[in-house]
């Protein structure tokens, strides 16, 4: 490498060869106090340095929130308190209001935020809604009756193009859940197709996922043994058709999450079933076929409620239950089946208890929420290291000096003159770091503890 006399910085971002089996470091970035929000049951969305959930209660009215935070847990931020809805005993009905208790996660498109509210609006049956990331410009774009167009809508939202995908738990025309579609503007509900409680399945508690003009979802009851479904339907409602029926066994039973869509095969979680009826988590192909399980036991973690993320060839997740202490993990497992491991098991002190939701990957940090802990017992936001893969190191420069920066304690900063070595950890390095510029070129990196 030719060097000139001025200065210079080259970075790298290298991991050491081992990784670690043991449970990660996690760290609490929120501990929600009842004011500020309570019991997240949804994930979260990340855009560049900032990450947005929903809380299903707490705030001013108590009937949820829409927020952001950092992902270093500072400048959280109580973006929108959702007041429910009102009911007139004089008239005996509801007065509009905007929404109460969201129950799914947030969709993120430009500086726009997209969610659903199970309860509230005009009927009090919940709420498709829209608001910016700076917390203003709330709207409603649907409030559902309670009827045919759907009632309860406890997920998150799809988009293509300027249309929204989602579901409904109750209502549709046998009050067995729907799916719906409604511009991003407000226009054009409709629902395209209702459940009955047969083949194709009953109360969708889940997202769907979208693939060319095809929807695949969950249902948690219906099919041939009543113990739920993946499905499958055009997005102009036609076609329905059952992908897979749950028998309540070792095949798991009554899947609440949503799916992941990698190739032509589906991968999700089932809240019971399995071996110990702890749960399971499963693949099946898009046609039916290749379907298989793993089982969870206690110690694993027991009765997973959220969808999955896949990192290469492993699946990272969350289970609401078991774990050691019982409050719940945070869980890793090859696309196999093989390589179950225990991340995590949250203590229900600081760190949370019972997570509800899936997981947001950022550089090498998981991050997530619980719907309760102590000693507030409102939930959390927390963020968990990926074992064996490096977080992104990042350079500024100020002045003279470099300043380093990345997000996982269980990396350490090492530096050398030389790109092949020898590298030594820098004394007392912590992120953000500043260093001098000294000699003609200096590499860093960083190494797993």
């Amino acid at each position: 490498m030719k060097t000139n006399s001025k200065p210079f910085c080259f970075i790298m971002a290298l991991l050491s060869l081992g990784t670690c089996a043991t449970a990660q470091t996690l760290t609490t970035l929120v501990n929600f106090n009842g004011g500020d929000g309570a019991n997240p049951q949804a994930g979260l969305v990340v855009s560049g340095g900032t990450l947005y959930g929903t809380t299903y209660a707490g705030g001013s009215s108590g009937a949820g929130t829409v927020f952001s935070v950092n992902i270093n847990g500072n400048d959280f931020t109580n973006l929108y308190n959702f007041n429910g809805a009102t009911y007139d005993t004089n008239t005996g009905t509801y007065v509009p209001a905007d929404g109460a208790n969201p129950a799914g996660g947030l969709l993120l498109s430009g500086n726009m935020l997209y969610g659903t509210t199970s309860a509230g609006g005009s009927s009090n049956a919940g709420t498709v809604f829209a608001i910016n990331t700076n917390g203003g410009g709330y709207a409603i774009l649907y409030n559902f009756s309670g009827g045919s167009d759907g009632a309860d809508p406890e997920a998150g939202l799809v988009l293509s193009g300027n249309t929204l995908y989602g579901t409904t738990f109750l209502g549709g025309t046998a009050n067995a859940g729907a799916v719906f579609r409604v511009n991003t503007n407000g226009a054009a509900f409709t629902n395209i197709y209702s459940f009955n409680g047969g083949a194709i399945g009953a109360n969708p508690e889940a997202a769907l996922v979208l693939s060319g003009n095809t929807l695949y979802g969950t249902t948690s009851a219906g099919g041939s043994s009543g113990s739920g479904t993946v499905f499958r339907v055009n997005t102009n409602g036609r076609s329905p058709g059952n992908v897979y029926s749950f028998t309540g066994g070792s095949d798991g039973a009554n899947p609440e999450a949503g799916l992941l869509l990698s190739g032509s095969t589906l991968y999700g979680t089932a809240v019971n079933g399995g071996n110990s009826g702890w749960g399971t988590v499963f693949k099946v192909n898009t046609n039916g076929g290749g379907f298989s399980s793993y089982p969870f036991n206690w110690s694993d973690g027991a009765n997973p409620q959220a969808g999955l993320l896949l990192l290469g060839n492993t699946l990272y997740g969350t289970a609401v239950n078991g774990g050691g202490p019982g409050w719940g993990t945070v869980f890793q497992v090859n696309t196999n089946g093989g390589g179950f491991t225990n991340l995590y098991p949250f203590t229900d002190g600081s760190d949370g208890a019972n997570p509800e939701a899936g997981l947001v990957l950022l550089g090498n940090m998981l991050y997530g929420t619980t719907q309760a802990d102590d000693p507030y017992g409102y939930g959390t936001v927390f963020a968990l290291s990926v074992p064996g893969v490096a977080p992104t190191l990042y350079i500024a420069l100020q002045g003279g000096q470099v300043v380093l920066s990345w997000s996982s304690p269980a990396f350490s900063l090492q530096a050398s003159t030389n790109v092949a070595g020898v590298y030594t950890n820098v004394p007392g390095a912590t992120s953000p770091c500043t260093n001098a510029i000294t000699g003609a070129q200096q590499f860093f990196r960083l190494q797993e503890n």
